[in-house]
């Protein structure tokens, strides 16, 4: 009988260890977007990180990278923030507006734990600004940068991946959380192998069981 518990005892703290193992390899990851001025980002690869409008009133779509961010992985995350000012256009109704034309914009990310950089490229049709409408919409590809060396401009992303939501569509310049902003969203993971002191702690814990469950068996 004593045996038995103490099978059942020993089962239950590898079980509560393994999860904690697990838990603390999941880990932190510190990352940034592309800063004003950088080679290959910004706006049609000029490293400017502000559009001015092609006809109409004026108007621009100008992007806030993220700074250094130390997230948990996995996580959903921010890789910044595209704000639209118009301050002439009035609503559609009244009819005076803004237009863009087509362009691209590179989102740089920078993975500083494991010292890679990788790059999301958005292209867009342009579109039509007034104070109530917003018809800009980018599109982004890849949809995912690493893991190892996917989609990698430099280093490598080892286990950690990120992914960007596909489409971004940019708010009216009276919309939005903060007015005119619209964030680039997406999410950061790891597909990291269990290590090998994780993998001994789960075999122990199931042989206990095996052990327990035998035990019961053969008792009279």
């Amino acid at each position: 009988m004593n045996f038995g518990r103490y099978v059942q005892a020993a089962f239950i703290t590898g079980v509560a260890i393994s999860m904690m193992a697990a838990s603390a390899s999941a880990g932190t990851i510190t990352f940034n977007t592309s800063a004003t001025g950088s080679a290959g980002t910004g706006f049609n690869s000029s490293g400017n990180l502000t559009l001015n409008q092609s006809s109409g009133v004026a108007a621009s779509l100008g992007f806030v990278p993220d700074p250094n961010a130390t997230v948990g992985v996995p996580g959903n995350i921010n890789y910044g923030n595209f704000t639209l000012t118009c301050a002439l256009c009035t609503t559609q109704a009244i009819g005076i507006g803004s237009s863009f034309n087509a362009f691209t914009f590179d989102l740089v990310v920078t993975d500083v734990t494991d010292g890679a950089v990788g790059k999301f490229l958005g292209s867009s049709t342009g579109g039509s600004v007034f104070l109530d409408v917003s018809t800009i919409t980018i599109n982004w590809v890849p949809v995912q940068l690493g893991p190892g060396s996917s989609n990698v401009m430099s280093g490598n992303f080892g286990s950690t991946f990120f992914t960007i939501n596909p489409t971004t569509r940019i708010v009216n310049p009276t919309s939005g959380a903060q007015i005119g902003s619209s964030t680039v969203q997406g999410s950061i993971a790891s597909n990291a192998i269990p290590e090998p002191a994780t993998l001994s702690l789960v075999g122990g814990a199931l042989l206990g069981l095996g052990l327990l469950r035998r035990k019961k068996a053969t008792r009279p």
